[in-house]
């Protein structure tokens, strides 16, 4: 909040034979800055932040987390979403591998295992390790003040065995049948998915829709939220997303990040969905096991797939990859760099996962307390550079009104990547060499470029060009 001081200027008369001297009172009102609403043009230039409280810090807290919100600034940042920030059931609580807390017989070795951030036993406290209600409002003050919006990781799909809702409405679940609550199910196979901490809700019931909606609504009425992304979305029915919005919506715009793919979600519900798929197919490219011409049959596809003004989410890494599949290193080796920049130049809204500006080369235990590392090396000026230009090119623009995408023609269109953005007459040129050979091609482009990062002796007058291994180039035309 800015403080404005208005001084008033008082005099004060004596009866006396002396006059006193002017006597100066300050006094301090104190006006809220408050963010502009959530609207499409705040996310044609975004950068998005998936904060993982817990690992965040040495501390684990809310008010750790805040001190840092200034220096996300610096990287272009305008959506913090928060992983679920809700108490944790102990009931049927994760601890290693296949095993539950209540398999754990040591109880000091048992008190270790935090369980899953995804199975809630109240959608409407905060969990205590992070701190209090107050902290997460200070936290989201901070966001505003900064020019960023706050999301919560919204569970929809299941409950934590210790819900509340388990005993006063155990008709929101889905029964076995001895009538008794099980967890998510496979549809094609009727088996567990293993996910055996959480209790699968039932969406046949429309009194749940209610009450779920309800619990959505608490935290943007009470707490300033400024929307949701919704795991596992597609899990959920559609029509629940779709009526909830508006609901939300009551009170302020809201910002709607879907877990999935399906399109279906995009239509009257959720403003961006994951690129999962990109994302698997920049997995591979690094892996040498597709070619680029894989990567420019997605990205034909998703241009007619999609509705216009749909969008994702592009993405190198994030709670899922780092600690199940691995870190950016583990999965990317040398094209990492590559990669990075892809996400933020391609259409779409790029992410940075806790850890990733601070180049975390370790897998987060996702159970257990760990913290990630804060020392900036390499990636955090690599973000910083990436970040100012989503911020401030119309070229980058990559929300409903996405600035235009065109694939460049090449001389080695196997290995070579290189595609045009192009809006208000501003362009952007990406070209990288996909692969583990050093790779001699020229290229169909016209105009005057400058290299903004990447390879610096680049030069488009040059009639062929040669790069080494997963080298890449950025190039803008002003």
């Amino acid at each position: 909040m800015k403080k404005i001081s208005i001084f008033l200027l008082g005099l004060m008369t004596l009866v006396s034979c002396k006059d006193e001297p002017r006597q100066q009172v300050q006094e301090e009102v104190v006006q809220e800055e408050r963010i502009e609403p959530v609207s499409n043009e705040a996310m044609e230039s975004a950068v998005i932040y998936e904060a993982n409280i817990r690992q965040y810090s040495p501390e684990g807290t809310f008010d750790a987390f805040t001190e840092d919100i200034p220096q996300l600034k610096e990287l272009g940042v305008k959506v913090i979403w928060l992983m679920p920030i809700y108490p944790i059931s102990e009931t049927k609580r994760k601890a290693t591998g296949d095993l539950s807390v209540e398999d754990i017989e040591d109880p000091e070795e048992r008190k270790k295992y935090l369980g899953s951030y995804y199975a809630i036993s109240d959608y409407t406290e905060v969990n205590p390790n992070f701190g209090t209600k107050e902290d997460l409002d200070e936290l989201v003050a901070t966001a505003h003040e900064n020019g960023m919006y706050v999301i919560l990781d919204w569970v929809a799909n299941h409950t934590g065995w210790d819900h509340h809702w388990l005993e006063e409405h155990p008709e929101y679940y889905t029964q076995n049948e001895k009538g008794e609550p099980v967890d998510p199910l496979n549809p094609a196979t009727g088996e567990s998915w293993g996910w055996t901490d959480v209790a699968d809700l039932n969406y046949d019931n429309k009194e749940l829709w209610k009450d779920m909606t309800a619990e959505m609504k608490y935290w943007i009425d009470e707490h300033d939220i400024d929307g949701f992304r919704a795991d596992v979305a597609g899990e959920v029915p559609t029509e629940f997303w779709e009526q909830a919005l508006p609901q939300l919506e009551e009170t302020k715009p809201v910002f709607m990040l879907a877990e999935s793919e399906e399109k279906e979600l995009f239509h009257n519900a959720f403003d961006m969905g994951y690129n999962w798929e990109g994302h698997h197919l920049m997995n591979q490219l690094a892996k040498g096991e597709i070619t680029v011409k894989e990567w420019d049959a997605y990205m034909k596809k998703i241009d007619t797939t999609y509705q216009e003004d749909d969008y994702l989410m592009n993405f190198v890494t994030n709670h899922d990859e780092n600690s199940w599949n691995g870190t950016v290193r583990e999965r990317m080796g040398e094209a990492s760099e590559a990669m990075v920049a892809l996400t933020y130049t391609i259409p779409g809204m790029p992410l940075i996962y806790s850890g990733q500006e601070y180049d975390m080369d370790k897998r987060l235990l996702f159970f257990e307390k760990d913290t990630i590392p804060k020392t900036k090396g390499k990636m955090w000026p690599i973000l910083k550079k990436l970040g100012e230009l989503k911020n401030e090119s119309p070229a980058l623009h990559g929300g409903k009104e996405a600035a235009a995408y065109n694939r460049l023609t090449t001389s080695a269109d196997e290995s070579i990547l290189a595609f045009e953005r192009s809006a208000n007459g501003e362009k952007m040129v990406y070209i990288a060499n996909m692969s583990e050979e050093p790779t001699e091609f020229s290229i169909e482009l016209e105009g005057e470029f400058q290299v903004y990062m990447g390879k610096q002796d680049f030069a488009l007058d040059k009639p062929d060009h040669k790069f080494s291994p997963w080298e890449y180039v950025v190039l803008l035309n002003n």
